[in-house]
């Protein structure tokens, strides 16, 4: 259903319809107040952060996730010149050092399949992000489109609950 509602948007959409999402963001004391920003490198299906991520990492250090096998590993952006095609999924992803001082991060930016108001949320189901959730405890919000809010995400008992989910719209 929603990977179907995603179809029939475009790019230049869903860019159009991220813009709002970055900007309630910017507003949030969590992201005014940090250093050490963990985003993500956004696929044609999600919430578009190319130009959040090229507007922010001068000013704040920006780690994104390479997929390491069945783990996501971080390393900083430093740059478009610094990306390179991850191996898996073909997403631009950064080159250079493993970030291993986790306890540093300070605000996690994560993207999904589908999100409750009870600020659960489902993820593309290989747990990749469930994983790294479990090292990190640092504010988690999730961003998505309006139409990615369902009445109830399917949870198990290892999911792991945003602190926020921020929408096109809404914020819970």
């Amino acid at each position: 259903m929603i990977r179907d509602k995603k179809k029939t948007f475009s790019l230049e959409q869903k860019k159009q319809l991220s813009i709002p999402i970055f900007k309630r963001l910017e507003n949030e004391d969590c992201f005014k107040d940090s250093n050490v920003v963990l985003l993500y490198w956004s696929m044609d299906d999600e919430v578009f952060t190319h130009d959040f991520v090229e507007q922010y990492y001068k000013q704040k250090t920006i780690l994104l996730p390479c997929v390491e096998g069945d783990n996501l590993i971080l390393r900083q952006y430093q740059g478009l010149s610094s990306m390179q095609e991850g191996e898996q999924f073909h997403i631009l992803e950064p080159k250079g050092d493993e970030f291993t001082e986790l306890d540093k991060i300070d605000i996690m930016i994560i993207p999904g399949v589908a999100f409750d108001k009870e600020r659960n949320r489902m993820g593309r189901g290989r747990g990749f992000y469930d994983r790294l959730l479990t090292t990190v405890k640092k504010t988690k919000i999730a961003v998505g489109f309006d139409f990615q809010l369902v009445d109830k995400v399917p949870t198990e008992n290892f999911d792991i609950k945003m602190d926020k989910i921020i929408t096109t719209t809404y914020m819970y």
